[in-house]
């Protein structure tokens, strides 16, 4: 028995402490993942655990290493939703640019419409308050229209008409506020030039069936009654439902315009828009409203049904709410323009004079009109006397034996002295007006001073 219990032990033993061989993973048979695809995953799991710049680095290094991968195009879809999830301005932008990068290499990659997508949300969480900067609310409102436009059967579509109905609540919200401080101050353009932008582009607008009234309002004081017929019978015809309905039919009865029926379709969406369900804030939430950076009240109230408006916006021109045409006037009113630049020459007339004659390629001011078809004189002048066609103190051209110079006879042409005189000087022009000055008789003074300015600037700066 002992000898048995001996032999039992050294068995077990040997078992025990037996090595394992080591098997080289590289050349397993179970090793059968391709080099890129691990890669991938491992940064992916980093992004997805928030260890972004780490997964990030990863991708990069996929894409760097592996060009001809079938990751290529997830790795770069992976860093832009790295930056979109770590968030920030800086990394909102970095995730804007790869996302339309993305769209631009890939464009017919079912991942296009989720990156147009995210390009939209990323405007879309950067947005401000109404009465704040408005600039990232248009972008998201036009890339979610982009979106739409594209991809309108997409699964992802219904979430982006809900996220634009949101957005154009929002800057529906911003021109509101505007037009309604105009329109309690009184300034009835300033006012209209808002509302009717909104009541155009924004029908689903929350206070659509207010800002009607007030487009009504203003009309019917500045007396255009049968525009402000149009407002009232807008709000009969489109918001049936709204409180303002019952005064804007007595405003249609006093204006003795037929009263428009209630249509089906508004009735419907006004129904299903009072029994959508909404969140509502609750007593600790609400004093928060003060110090939240971005729009709260209005996502609450946009509307949850109804197509939102997918048409770019165009620019509407606040002057031209309240005057008939489109006219475009150059300075004042009354389309007079600005006679200091332009001037009106009726044909069949005479031209109009000019204080400074155009000079001519010798220098000098061309003659006027009349004084160039004037004939030259035929008779030189008395000894002492300034010729007939010279400026006043200019001396007559003289030729080498000292006589004057003469215009030959019959000559309409102004005569011009081309050779120097005398004493080297230049003849002058034969022809010249009374009222003409030669250059040498003007200096610029813009010249002269800048020459001052030089010198002064050579004394204080040798080089």
């Amino acid at each position: 028995m002992a000898g048995l219990l001996l032999s039992a032990s050294s068995s077990d033993a040997q078992i025990l402490h037996k090595k394992k061989k080591r098997v080289n993973k590289s050349t397993s048979a179970d090793n059968t993942a391709e080099p890129d695809k691990v890669l991938y995953n491992r940064a992916a799991e980093d992004i997805r655990r928030g260890r972004q710049e780490v997964g990030r680095l990863g991708l990069q290094t996929l894409i760097n290493t592996y060009p001809d991968s079938e990751y290529l195009a997830k790795a770069k879809l992976g860093i832009a939703d790295s930056y979109y999830k770590e968030a920030g301005t800086a990394n909102m932008a970095q995730a804007i640019q790869g996302y339309k990068d993305f769209i631009i290499f890939f464009p017919f990659l079912p991942e296009a419409a989720y990156a147009q997508l995210q390009v939209a949300n990323a405007h879309y969480q950067q947005m401000a308050k109404p009465d704040r900067d408005r600039s990232e609310a248009k972008a998201a409102e036009e890339e979610y229209q982009t979106f739409l436009s594209k991809y309108p059967k997409d699964p992802l579509a219904p979430k982006a008409e809900q996220r634009l109905r949101d957005v154009q609540e929002v800057i529906a919200e911003g021109d509101y506020r505007i037009g309604y401080f105009y329109y309690v101050k009184g300034d009835k353009r300033a006012a209209a030039s808002r509302l009717v932008a909104i009541a155009k582009r924004y029908p689903l607008y929350s206070k659509s069936d207010k800002v009607q009234w007030m487009l009504g309002d203003i009309f019917e004081k500045s007396e255009h009654k049968e525009i402000a017929s149009l407002y009232y019978g807008n709000i009969v015809k489109n918001y049936p439902l709204s409180g303002l309905a019952p005064n804007a039919k007595n405003k249609l009865v006093a204006f003795k315009v037929p009263v428009p029926q209630p249509d089906p379709k508004a009735v419907a969406w006004m129904t299903a828009e009072q029994n959508a369900p909404r969140k509502r804030d609750g007593l600790v939430k609400k004093p928060l409203a003060l110090v939240r950076s971005g729009p709260h009240g209005e996502m609450i109230a946009s509307a949850k049904n109804g197509a939102p408006n997918l048409e770019p916006e165009a620019e509407i021109s606040g002057t031209d709410i309240l005057t008939g045409g489109n006219k475009s006037q150059l300075g004042g009113s009354g389309g007079t323009g600005n006679t200091a630049v332009v001037e009106t020459v009726t044909p069949g007339t005479a031209a109009p004079t000019t204080t400074e004659a155009a000079p001519t390629a010798e220098g000098t001011p061309a003659p006027t009109a009349p004084e160039a078809a004037a004939p030259a004189p035929t008779q030189p002048p008395a000894a002492g006397d300034a010729s007939a066609g010279s400026a006043p103190g200019t001396p007559p051209a003289t030729d080498a034996n000292g006589n004057a110079a003469v215009a030959g006879s019959g000559s309409e042409q102004p005569a011009k002295a081309d050779t120097p005189a005398a004493d080297g000087s230049q003849a002058a022009d034969a022809n010249k007006t009374d009222g003409s000055q030669g250059t040498d008789d003007k200096k610029d003074p813009t010249k002269e001073s800048s020459s001052k300015k030089k010198k002064g600037l050579r004394k204080v700066i040798p080089w």
